[in-house]
């Protein structure tokens, strides 16, 4: 990324890591530095598939920020929360129901979690290009770092992880990448994304999960490291296990759409969020989020054209016609969490019906 002349902003403390005995889940390691070469870029392209094929989950190294660079904008991450005063908050609250957005706040306690208990989640989301939306007084001169920081994570993270995508479907690398051009037809959004620790009743109540299990309807997701060890995965063996912090990694993974793309090949991964160890209990867990779409008008619809597809077969598709990018998104995130949800025959899921897609909530 370029170099500016930044503003000073006020250190983020984070927690220490946990020194407690977890399960964690053994995800493959997708290193950047190695494609550079067509050997090295082949052999990653092969990690990466059968990664997205097993789990939808994995880690990304190597990908061209340096910590500093990466702590710095955790740093910046704290300012919506802590330098904004809640009546400022709510000039810039997202009208999420109405709209299909989140762009500006999601204030706590407005996701239902279980028996009456709502979330402790705030966050701030931006555009892909920030200069569209106006934001909160103290945020505004980091907004060129903030932007150059989308731009990077878009193009030089994202776009890159889709080409190996391309290359595990046997399709030209561009293939995916092409379906999530960086300009105005695209809805790619930024997230500054805080949890609040919970008092003993509420985790009573919920049985520790501050957000239901879910997969994301996103192409990719992709969330920086880091220490607070709340996220799980279901993994290929249907049991909870927690992704371990890797510094100065990326986690990334495969979202609906994506899996739609793929015919079910590539596997969106179910997580969620839970109390963290009890040696992390009280503290706050802030993070960086990019959630990454393809252009609006891209229907859900599988890539028939991949000889993956040809020979492993369609596992997963919408039946009549598939909805476009921003029917599925705006559709998805105006229900999620607000939404009258269904017992599902499987216990502890729930589910809705969204432009015709049975979208499943695990507790």
């Amino acid at each position: 990324m370029p170099a500016l002349t930044v503003p000073p902003v006020a250190h983020w403390v984070p927690a220490p890591v946990t020194k407690q005995e977890i399960e964690f889940a053994d995800l493959a390691v997708i290193d950047l530095s190695k494609t550079k070469t067509p050997e090295g870029r082949a052999e990653v392209a092969i990690i990466a598939r059968d990664a997205m094929h097993k789990q939808g989950f994995f880690y990304v190294i190597n990908h061209g920020l340096d910590k500093a660079e990466v702590d710095r904008m955790i740093d910046i991450a704290a300012v919506p929360f802590q330098q904004v005063a809640d009546e400022e908050k709510r000039r810039y609250e997202a009208r999420i129901k109405q709209t299909g957005t989140y762009y500006g706040y999601k204030l706590p306690q407005y996701w239902h979690i279980s028996n009456g208990v709502k979330d402790r989640i705030e966050h701030y989301n931006f555009t892909r290009d920030v200069s569209l939306r106006e934001h909160p007084t103290a945020l505004r001169p980091f907004l060129p770092e903030i932007q150059d920081f989308i731009e990077f994570t878009h193009k030089k993270v994202m776009n890159e992880v889709e080409s190996l995508l391309s290359l595990g479907l046997e399709l030209p690398e561009n293939t995916l990448p092409d379906l999530h051009p960086y300009d105005e037809s695209n809805h790619s959004f930024f997230r500054f994304m805080l949890y609040n620790p919970r008092s003993e009743d509420e985790e009573t109540k919920t049985g520790g999960v501050w957000m239901k299990g879910h997969a994301d309807h996103t192409s990719l997701t992709a969330l920086w490291s880091q220490p607070v060890t709340a996220l799980q995965i279901m993994d290929h063996d249907g049991k909870w296990r927690f992704i371990k912090h890797v510094d100065n990694a990326l986690v990334i993974n495969c979202g609906d759409f994506t899996e739609y793309l793929s015919g079910g090949y590539y596997k969106s991964a179910i997580h969620r969020v839970i109390q963290p160890p009890e040696d992390q209990h009280g503290y706050k867990r802030l993070g960086l989020y990019y959630f990454h779409y393809t252009a609006d008008d891209v229907r859900l619809s599988p890539l028939l054209e991949s000889p993956v597809l040809q020979r492993e077969g369609i596992s997963k598709k919408l039946e009549g016609e598939a909805p476009t990018m921003h029917d599925w998104r705006v559709g998805r995130t105006a229900t999620y969490g607000v939404s009258e949800l269904k017992k599902d025959a499987d216990q502890g899921i729930e589910y809705e019906i969204v432009n015709g897609a049975r979208v499943r909530h695990y507790n």
